[in-house]
């Protein structure tokens, strides 16, 4: 794990984060913008997790791996289930949905990188 993907995956959680919140202080549903942008976070989150994956294939390992995949795998799960939840809230609340979504990543990718380098991998 790099702290360039933390770092970059933190900022597109912020923003999406930030759209949410503004559409729910609008009074408005999400749309168009609000996908695309959770979108990106995925994205950058399946880049992460490919990353990830070759060095565990070339041996490096986290002291703690169960609780290293089960986060990594439930981090790539929140944005779609925040994005479908989202989709099916027909209220003004579907931007607090998303916001929360990307805050809950914002700590899971900081928490993953925590346990990647207990042991300095």
């Amino acid at each position: 794990m790099t702290g360039f993907l933390v770092v970059t995956t933190t900022v597109v959680a912020v923003a999406v984060a930030l759209l949410g919140l503004l559409s729910t202080l609008a009074r408005r549903r999400i749309g168009l913008v609000h996908l695309v942008a959770t979108g990106v976070l995925e994205a950058v989150l399946l880049v992460q997790a490919v990353a990830v994956a070759v060095a565990m294939g070339r041996g490096e390992r986290p002291e703690d791996t169960p609780t290293f995949v089960s986060y990594l795998v439930a981090v790539l799960l929140v944005p779609v289930a925040g994005a479908l939840w989202a989709r099916a809230e027909r209220t003004r609340w579907a931007g607090t949905v998303l916001a929360v979504a990307a805050a809950v990543v914002g700590v899971m990718v900081w928490r993953l990188l925590q346990l990647w380098e207990v042991t300095g991998a």
